[in-house]
């Protein structure tokens, strides 16, 4: 009988293990995801901005951010400089990366 609930014990805590691995991993795709969408929607911003790319530079930052899942929650010029901000809600929790895109100084 002893032999049982140690079994039993080590199987649970072996799946809590399991589930809170899975939980890191999953949250660090979606960081990374998040960050990925924040500098792609400042560079297509910034592009707007310069002429590079025709179109509204926000508008363009929140098109490509909508590709990787995101919205954009600000999107600030400060002549060619863009600054993106994004959120993505995970689980409970909404997540959000700022990105800056411009010419070299």
């Amino acid at each position: 009988m002893a032999g049982s609930v140690a079994a039993a014990g080590v199987v649970a805590g072996a799946a809590i293990l399991a589930v809170g691995l899975a939980a890191t991993g999953s949250a660090s795709v979606v960081g990374q995801r998040l960050a990925s969408a924040a500098d792609a929607g400042a560079l297509a911003a910034a592009d707007a901005a310069s002429g590079a790319v025709a179109g509204v530079p926000c508008d363009l930052a929140a098109e490509v951010a909508g590709t990787f899942g995101a919205r954009v929650d600000a999107c600030d010029l400060d002549g060619l400089i863009a600054t993106v901000t994004v959120a993505v809600r995970f689980g409970p929790v909404v997540a959000q990366a700022t990105a800056r895109a411009g010419p070299p100084p």
